[in-house]
């Protein structure tokens, strides 16, 4: 039996192994429509927020149902960090090659056919910078909460305690 399998049955953490199955198919759909919001987002509705609030669902929908140590596995803290700031320098990276052709964010990639793919110059790169920017940034929100949270809890059970002795 894999490890998965093996936190598939575990109920000492997260939800029942039900929900737990759920999500083990319902991630890989969040994430390849997050990343299709993300890619096409200066197609259709959408783009690099909206793909990647989409992508950090996924890792918050990991968490409810596996428990912390699985989403953290996933993605540390380290790693969100790392991520969230690469996003914010691509972006302002991005934003200077427009010095390029004479002022900040000037497109200096060329435009192709309407409605293609590869027709926005750089703003499908802005939208990734972007995606990957929101996505690490709501799931170290979402994991710092869900901790500190925890840590009040923790603390108002405390007073009880030492309110009731």
């Amino acid at each position: 039996m894999d490890r998965l399998e093996q936190e598939i049955r575990d109920t000492s953490k997260g939800m029942t192994p039900i929900v737990k199955t759920i999500t083990r198919f319902a991630i890989g759909i969040i994430v390849i429509f997050g990343a299709y919001i993300i890619l096409y987002g200066h197609l259709t509705p959408g783009g690099g927020f909206a793909g990647g609030v989409i992508l950090a669902s996924s890792y918050v929908l990991l968490t409810l149902a596996f428990g912390k140590d699985m989403a953290l596995s996933k993605m540390g803290n380290t790693a969100a960090s790392i991520l969230d700031n690469s996003g914010a320098l691509a972006f302002v990276v991005i934003g200077l090659l427009g010095f390029t052709g004479g002022y900040f964010f000037y497109n200096f990639l060329p435009k192709g056919e309407q409605f293609q793919l590869f027709s926005a110059g750089f703003i499908p790169l802005l939208n990734i910078a972007i995606g990957v920017k929101v996505t690490a940034s709501l799931f170290a929100i979402f994991m710092a909460l869900s901790i500190f949270g925890r840590f009040i809890y923790q603390a108002a059970e405390g007073e009880e305690r030492e309110s009731e002795e």
